[in-house]
């Protein structure tokens, strides 16, 4: 079964996840859900963010999304993309096939492999509001803490 996703968001889950690596030194989402109603992502993190924090996450995303930077995608060797992103989630079958990996671009913000489905410009996504984010701390010392992010899109 292949996954269908709202362009809008899933282009918006990019720039927030771009953002949270810049801002944070974190990797990008482990886990979301998007949904052209609301979505939310899931990072590892040791911490809430301060509400300091998460308004100026949002105002970081919007000012990229202002940009109305081009989204484009080109299918690319898995030993070339291999230089540019990581490739760490991509099933073990693909990397081993040498299959072509599509990355999809936001202008020269963020590039990472992707097979969802994408607007063309980021002035196509309006406005990104982080409506709330939250901080599950881990049950045990070895592992990470999740911090829970939900926003949308007007």
């Amino acid at each position: 079964m292949t996954k269908t996703y709202d362009p809008h968001m899933h282009t918006a889950e990019h720039v927030l996840n771009q953002t949270m690596v810049r801002t944070f030194g974190c990797g990008r989402c482990f886990s979301s859900h998007l949904n052209p109603k609301k979505s939310k992502c899931d990072y590892f993190f040791d911490r809430d963010l301060t509400e300091t924090e998460a308004q100026a996450l949002a105002a970081a995303v919007n000012a990229v999304l202002a940009q109305h930077l081009p989204v484009t995608s080109q299918m690319t060797p898995v030993a070339e993309a291999a230089t540019l992103v990581d490739l760490s989630k991509l099933p073990e079958t693909a990397a081993a096939a040498g299959e072509p990996v599509r990355l999809v671009r936001i202008g020269e913000y963020d590039i990472c492999p992707c097979i969802g489905d994408h607007v063309e410009n980021t002035r196509e996504i309006g406005t990104f509001v982080l409506n709330s984010h939250s901080y599950i701390p881990p049950e045990s010392p070895e592992e990470r803490g999740v911090l829970r992010l939900r926003f949308v899109l007007r």
